[in-house]
């Protein structure tokens, strides 16, 4: 009997054991794959073109992503959502390197109420020269971030554009910053609706152009930043959106 509950026990603990080892692995595998599929820093990918305009993704913070235009979202502002919890730490989070590039006037302008961060309001901002990688910086509010839609970037998209266009630059660079204030958001539809939006105010504006009632576009290129963790979440969205413009 005493034989019989000794080979059990060893029985049961070599299960055990293997059980343990095997559960490690996968964790370990699991770790490498997804530490495999982030992205580094600087990466970039060239996503396709739509009516002739390159969408380009880039792995890059916007304070240090050179475009001819830099575009930026915010919520409405709340003491220091930018630099606590549930927002990115510093060394993720690029509206913090972006605010302390340009010596915290973000940060300012929103907490004394001269840029709300209402849906869809704007602020132009002439960085110093040598503070941003970008010669003009654009922010776009994003509303109330506890009522947050992701239907909404299409209409920022469209802002985004439009803005771009009317300013007339030939690069413009857009962040949409709703990770790094520590939204759970879906990374690929955000993207798509982007680009969507930013594509309907395009079409909009070359219409208006064709019958010779606005000036001609000089934008070239559209680039969309993302963290190294999502790059390729979002880059399955804007494919997605350049499919869809590209067959209308």
């Amino acid at each position: 009997m005493q034989n019989s509950i000794s080979k059990y026990f060893n029985w049961s603990k070599a299960i055990f054991t293997a059980f343990v080892l095997t559960t490690s692995m996968t964790n370990f595998v699991s770790a490498q794959t997804a530490t495999e599929a982030k992205a580094t820093v600087g990466t970039t990918k060239m996503w396709g073109t739509v009516d002739g305009i390159s969408i380009v993704g880039l792995v890059q913070g916007p304070s240090a992503a050179v475009a001819d235009l830099q575009i930026a979202c915010v919520f409405e502002y709340t003491e220091g959502d930018i630099f606590n919890p549930p927002a990115l730490p510093k060394e993720l989070n690029g509206m913090v390197h972006l605010d302390e590039s340009l010596k915290g006037i973000i940060t300012e302008v929103r907490k004394n109420g001269q840029f709300k961060g209402h849906a869809l309001e704007t602020l132009l901002i002439d960085p110093p020269k040598g503070s941003l990688a970008s010669k003009k910086l654009l922010l776009i509010g994003l509303g109330n971030r506890n009522s947050f839609d992701p239907e909404l970037m299409k209409e920022v998209g469209s802002v985004a554009m439009r803005e771009a266009l009317k300013l007339k630059v030939k690069t413009a660079s857009f962040a949409s910053d709703i990770k790094d204030a520590g939204i759970d958001s879906p990374t690929a539809l955000v993207a798509r609706n982007v680009v969507l939006g930013a594509f309907e105010a395009y079409r909009a504006q070359s219409y208006l152009n064709e019958k010779h009632f606005s000036d001609k576009m000089k934008l070239q290129k559209l680039i969309l930043l993302a963290g190294p963790s999502f790059f390729t979440f979002a880059g399955g969205g804007i494919k997605d959106a350049i499919t869809k413009l590209n067959t209308k």
